[in-house]
């Protein structure tokens, strides 16, 4: 995938327990400070083709360069999430890449095969698309799904902001809120 859209910039890990995780990987691990949002803002969320509000907390820190990403669903909502749990796995459900050119990068996925799952948006030009685990052939995906997230926008500098906490934290703090988006 590296030769569609650069370097893996988040690791994504679904948890029964965002609560428990973010300490464990904050006191344990070392890596932090978390910015935590218990009600993700969502727009125009589609899975399959079909929409839905779902109702995900996350909390974003960094380890160095790459971005960690706990997820935990609130509600019963299908998602990609939702399927991850049901078959009976927790830990690593996506890989995520970046771009500020959301459009020319998925439509060239899509020209190699790829097909989207699930989407939406997190603020202002914050697209985001799962693609398809399942199938044959090179855009087969198994195990971990992959995400294009679009950073253009607000989200991107919140991802940014992220890293530069994360950038010499001496462990003080280590559950902080999420900035509101539509002040960045």
């Amino acid at each position: 995938m590296s030769r569609f859209f650069g370097e893996i910039r988040q690791v994504a890990y679904v948890v029964p327990d965002i609560e428990a995780a973010m300490d464990h990987w904050s006191r344990v691990l070392g890596v932090g400070p978390w910015f935590y949002n218990p009600r993700v803002p969502i727009r125009n969320y589609q899975y399959r083709g079909q929409r839905y509000e779902p109702h995900n907390s996350v909390a974003l820190a960094n380890a160095g360069s790459l971005q960690i990403e706990l997820l935990q669903t609130r509600n019963d909502v299908p998602s990609m999430y939702r399927d991850f749990l049901r078959a009976g796995h927790q830990g690593v459900q996506h890989v995520a890449y970046w771009t500020e050119d959301f459009d020319a990068d998925l439509a060239r996925a899509q020209a190699a095969g790829f097909t989207v799952c699930m989407g939406g948006e997190v603020g202002e030009r914050g697209r985001f698309v799962y693609f398809e685990d399942r199938g044959e052939g090179a855009a087969a995906l198994p195990g971990t799904t992959i995400e294009l997230s679009e950073v253009a926008g607000p989200k991107g500098k919140m991802f940014r902001m992220i890293r530069e906490a994360s950038e010499g934290w001496d462990g003080k703090d280590p559950v902080r809120p999420f900035p509101d988006l539509s002040k960045l």
